[in-house]
């Protein structure tokens, strides 16, 4: 009987996920990918739709979701920037990125990558949740010289946590992703 009662409230509050299991889950985040809407956020979440939009919902919010979106819940585990001792700027703001939103919880980025013009070379000082939104491969070179390309289909999403130093290059398709930030 507990159980199925346990089973039953992971389904309530799954709500129309596509599947009961998170894409990402951490200390930091839980990831959905979710395809309508779903029931009260129990975390304050940043809610990415593959269209390429982004909002912050504060917990208790029943998100308005019409199409295929990533639902971010932010778990109570602040972390604090890494102090940047790289002489690299930070990754963001960067040349073409536009700041979508912030406040104390994050900064959400949109960035659209030009085919073979890298990044300046930059340090990563927080973690990040990347949602990509098309089908390309980027080529990540850190400062000595080793090289990961990585392929990237449109609803990818990737947990990256802050500390990395690297510059990336769109070496096939294109690329746009909504980068969110954890303070």
């Amino acid at each position: 009987m507990v159980f199925f009662l346990l089973l039953c409230a992971s389904l309530f509050q799954a709500g129309t996920q596509t599947s009961l299991k998170p894409v990402i889950d951490n200390d930091r985040v839980t990831v959905w990918d979710v395809t309508g809407s779903t029931t009260v956020q129990p975390f304050d979440a940043v809610v990415v739709s593959l269209a390429g939009g982004a909002v912050f919902l504060p917990k208790g919010t029943a998100p308005k979701i019409a199409e295929r979106s990533i639902v971010i819940d932010l778990k109570d585990h602040p972390v604090a920037p890494l102090a940047n001792t790289t002489g690299y700027p930070l990754a963001f703001p960067r040349p073409g990125s536009k700041k979508i939103l912030e406040n104390e919880r994050v900064i959400v980025w949109d960035y659209t990558w030009t085919p073979g013009v890298a990044t300046p070379m930059h340090f990563h000082d927080k973690d990040a949740v990347v949602v990509f939104l098309d089908d390309g491969d980027l080529s990540s070179t850190t400062p000595d010289g080793k090289v990961v390309v990585n392929s990237f289909t449109s609803g990818t999403v990737r947990f990256n946590p802050g500390g990395r130093t690297h510059t990336e290059t769109l070496v096939r398709g294109k690329q746009r992703a909504i980068v969110t930030e954890l303070k």
